[in-house]
């Protein structure tokens, strides 16, 4: 079986295997190929990131325009065609968002045909409100301005300078995270908004931090997936993967999980 692995912004294949080693090294009773790629674009480091990892880095797009995001679509869809099939994607912040508007947008043009992807599994993901808005989704003021400024304070805590003077400490306190957020609100919102609209109808895993700024982001895009077939979990960090024996083994836990509801396993 294999899994597509696509990286966050700022990163690359090789960073995102690093990232992941500890659970799927609880995984290798299974026949998986894990295919970590880069992204098409070279860009900056993402916040902090140079402050452990060696360059290159990649992103997905160059821009946050809705043309950009389709032709990163495009790309994607074209490197499936040529190195697939894959059975399941596995996606980190940006390569959330490819990932999930990729599955939204077979849903929403054809929803008769085999998704490209069996399962999804998101890490520190974000739903692509542009795209539900085009899809039909009623995204308020309150849900953009939520986003933006998420993306500016996950940006400040993430940076070298922060890193270097706070460490881990740095996803802790200042309520910039999900403490004090109504988990199932915020996924009722979004359900609320899109009732009658399409989803991501293959099996998901949603992974997020309550000290991550995206907290909220992470929470919205499960609420774009169906809830029978999806699973979340709240690893209590910030916006990264931690590698302790307890957050790993729940990660594979859940990775078996959605390969055996997607029919991969």
């Amino acid at each position: 079986m294999r899994i597509l692995c696509l990286h966050g912004r700022g990163t690359s294949a090789q960073i995102f295997k690093s990232q992941t080693t500890s659970f799927r090294t609880r995984l290798e009773d299974l026949p998986i190929t894990f295919d970590f790629i880069d992204a098409p674009y070279p860009t900056t480091p993402a916040s902090g990131i140079d402050l452990f990892y060696d360059p290159p880095y990649y992103t997905f797009w160059p821009d946050d325009s809705p043309t950009s995001l389709q032709q990163a679509r495009t790309w994607l869809l074209n490197y499936t065609a040529q190195n697939g099939p894959y059975d399941a994607v596995l996606g980190f912040s940006q390569g959330c968002t490819l990932a999930a508007l990729t599955l939204l947008l077979h849903a929403h043009e054809s929803p008769h045909t085999p998704p490209p992807f069996k399962a999804a599994i998101f890490i520190c993901g974000g739903a692509p409100l542009p795209l539900l808005e085009e899809l039909g989704y009623t995204i308020t003021p309150e849900m953009k301005s939520l986003d933006t400024e998420s993306r500016k304070k996950l940006s400040i805590q993430a940076d070298s300078a922060s890193i270097l003077a706070k460490g881990a400490e740095r996803w802790s306190g200042g309520g910039d995270g999900g403490e004090g957020i109504n988990e199932e609100g915020i996924r009722g919102e979004i359900e609320r908004c899109g009732i009658g609209k399409v989803k991501i109808g293959v099996p998901t895993v949603h992974v997020y931090g309550r000290k991550d700024p995206r907290f909220s982001a992470g929470v919205q895009l499960s609420g774009v997936c169906e809830g029978d077939i999806r699973r979340c979990f709240d690893h209590g960090g910030g916006h990264d993967i931690p590698r302790s024996s307890g957050v790993s083994e729940r990660l594979a836990e859940l990775v078996r999980w959605v390969l055996k509801e997607g029919g991969v396993v």
